[in-house]
């Protein structure tokens, strides 16, 4: 199913809606799936997005892509739903706007900024039938509140304010990953080692595993710390050969608790990155669901040392720091 095919919004509302069909889920799967990927789609969220032909919001969009199990071109669906987004507006209308209204009623002036919200369109819908000088009004106590939220979303994400959504939340006063996209992961007092590539040391399993090793020559594969929402990352490795995959945690099998990068990231192991104390720069990557971190079996931080999924302690085999590639 490709996102690429729609022309407006209608269509692309349409290939959401073939897309459903193929992954054979409910309203209700869709939104627990989501959930297990550690996103958020309201049900009736998603049956009212699929119901109307607007564009829906990114963050809805990336959560029902990966819900269904599309979660490898989620950039994809975004790009698409932009291309549109940006046409729409270059027309005169907003992303989520109406039909245009015909030509003897033009539509009222465009800012270009797209409406985040069903709540957003409904009110200025409701502002478009207001008298002229009541809707100035309502205009400027919008922009009011917009600005409000917009503070309120900066104190938060400069106070790490608590997210309970999981059984194990970051405390308060934790930041998240100070950079996403392409990225370096490198043991905290070792920054010559990098999670990559490797075999565990016993040779008891034939495929890779994360392991520590020195970064320079270990340039293969590249890692991509992709934000899946709710202050949760995947983590990628993308090799010039074998594609794309995310570290899972293993749940099974003579490596159990080591990470293996798997082609399937929808069901990938989602990490919560959490500042260290008195560790600048430090961080641990907390597992969800299961609420442990990732360290190394024998506490070591040494070369060649196998990653692995364990109780978050102070202990600096768990500490990272993640830079910018």
């Amino acid at each position: 199913m490709s996102p690429y095919a729609a022309e407006d919004a209608a269509g692309f509302v349409e290939s959401m809606r073939r897309l459903k069909a193929l992954s054979g889920m409910t309203y209700r799967e869709l939104e627990e799936q989501a959930g297990r990927n550690g996103d958020v789609l309201a049900r009736s969220t998603l049956a009212d997005v699929l119901r109307r032909d607007r564009l829906p919001r990114p963050d809805v969009l990336a959560a029902f892509v990966r819900a269904c199990g599309d979660g490898q071109r989620v950039g994809d669906w975004l790009e698409a739903r932009e291309r549109i987004a940006e046409g729409s507006a270059g027309q005169g209308g907003g992303p989520s706007a109406p039909a245009p209204a015909p030509a003897a009623s033009p539509p009222a002036p465009h800012d270009g900024h797209e409406e985040v919200s069903a709540v957003g369109r409904e009110s200025e819908d409701a502002a478009a039938r207001t008298p002229r000088p009541r809707r100035r009004l309502l205009l400027a106590l919008a922009a009011v509140g917009l600005l409000l939220v917009a503070g309120i979303g900066v104190r938060a994400w400069q106070s790490g304010a608590e997210d309970t959504r999981d059984d194990a939340p970051v405390a308060r006063g934790e930041a998240q990953a100070p950079v996403d996209g392409w990225v370096t992961v490198r043991p905290a007092g070792r920054t010559d080692l990098c999670l990559t590539d490797g075999r565990d040391r016993r040779g008891a399993y034939g495929s890779a595993v994360a392991v520590r090793l020195p970064c320079a020559g270990a340039p293969v594969p590249r890692t991509y710390l992709e934000p899946a929402g709710a202050g949760l990352y995947r983590i990628q490795w993308h090799h010039p050969e074998l594609g794309k995959g995310c570290l899972t945690v293993m749940d099974t099998g003579p490596v159990k608790g080591m990470l293996e990068p798997r082609d399937d990231c929808a069901g990938a192991t989602l990490f919560r990155p959490e500042a260290v104390p008195d560790q600048a720069g430090a961080y641990r990557f907390r597992t969800v669901p299961g609420g442990r971190c990732v360290g190394s079996a024998d506490d070591s931080v040494a070369e060649g040392v196998e990653a692995v999924q364990e109780p978050c302690a102070d202990s600096p085999d768990q500490y990272f720091e993640v830079r910018p590639d």
